[in-house]
């Protein structure tokens, strides 16, 4: 495993690597509150079959690339990312995988750069039409996103509550299925100058998410019956905005944490869809 710096879109983002330099690019997008680390069994996997496996620390989470303004956090300052950061690792066409705010990323990056995606595979996260629906009309989603309303206050609101006590709320929000050494590392970098407003200027920053449209690339929905944030109606309702090949596995038991708490059975999923012809 190479820890790196990519130096894309005027930013330098920290990045984890590894597999052989000429094989397909895996590319692996994070959420909240995590950081690339969290890829770990994903890329030592894909790595060992041949695969350039990547995942950075997005924008926000690396010190390199923590501007200060929420505007800096805009879907496509983040899509824009994505976009160069393949283009400095020297590769055109590639296998995109996301989870939470990646995949939000990852659905964007398909809708406006198709020509640039092999595969995609989003973990737990809807797509963003399907979720702005739900959102709209559905009170369990409603009551699950209520969430939101918070970290988009003024900056200062939600960085007090989640670091108050010993970082009592952001340590609840793994729910158990993130291991301790784990949170133990990500609050010690949340907690970093500008570290946690910098991640929560994405929610700050949110947008229209109805210019992501509809989706051509092959691509692979997983979502947990049981994530605490996304509910059923819009992770059904994903199909919709899909029109290329598409295969949603509802992941029995899961939460949220599917990268953590099921990265074999993610990986079991994710094998065969990289080979889907385009």
């Amino acid at each position: 495993m190479d820890r790196i710096v990519i130096e894309a879109n005027g930013q330098h983002f920290d990045a984890l690597a590894c597999g052989p330099r000429d094989g397909e690019l895996l590319l692996c997008l994070h959420g909240f509150p995590q950081f690339a680390d969290a890829w770990l069994p994903i890329l030592e996997s894909f790595a060992a079959h041949g695969y350039r496996a990547v995942a950075f620390d997005q924008r926000g989470y690396s010190p390199g690339a923590r501007a200060l303004k929420r505007a800096a956090y805009t879907m496509p300052h983040l899509v824009a990312d994505v976009i160069a950061v393949a283009d400095a690792l020297g590769v055109h066409r590639f296998h995109l995988v996301g989870h939470d705010w990646g995949g939000a990323v990852g659905w964007a990056v398909a809708g406006g750069y198709a020509d640039r995606l092999k595969t995609l595979t989003i973990l737990s996260t809807p797509h963003p039409s399907a979720l702005a629906a739900a959102i709209r009309s559905d009170p369990d989603q409603q009551a699950r996103s209520a969430y939101m309303l918070m970290f988009r206050a003024a900056p200062g609101i939600a960085e007090t509550y989640l670091l108050a006590d010993d970082a009592a709320q952001l340590r609840a929000a793994y729910r158990g299925k993130v291991a301790p050494t784990q949170v133990e590392a990500i609050v010690g970098r949340l907690r970093e100058d500008g570290a946690l407003t910098a991640a929560l200027n994405w929610y700050r920053a949110m947008g229209d998410n109805s210019l992501v449209g509809q989706i051509i690339v092959p691509t692979l929905f997983a979502w947990g019956d049981e994530d605490q944030a996304l509910g059923r109606t819009a992770a059904l309702a994903t199909a919709r905005f899909v029109d290329g090949p598409y295969r949603f596995e509802i992941v029995e038991g899961g939460s949220h944490w599917l990268i953590d708490e099921r990265p074999e059975q993610i990986i079991a999923l994710l094998a065969p869809h990289l080979q889907t012809p385009r």
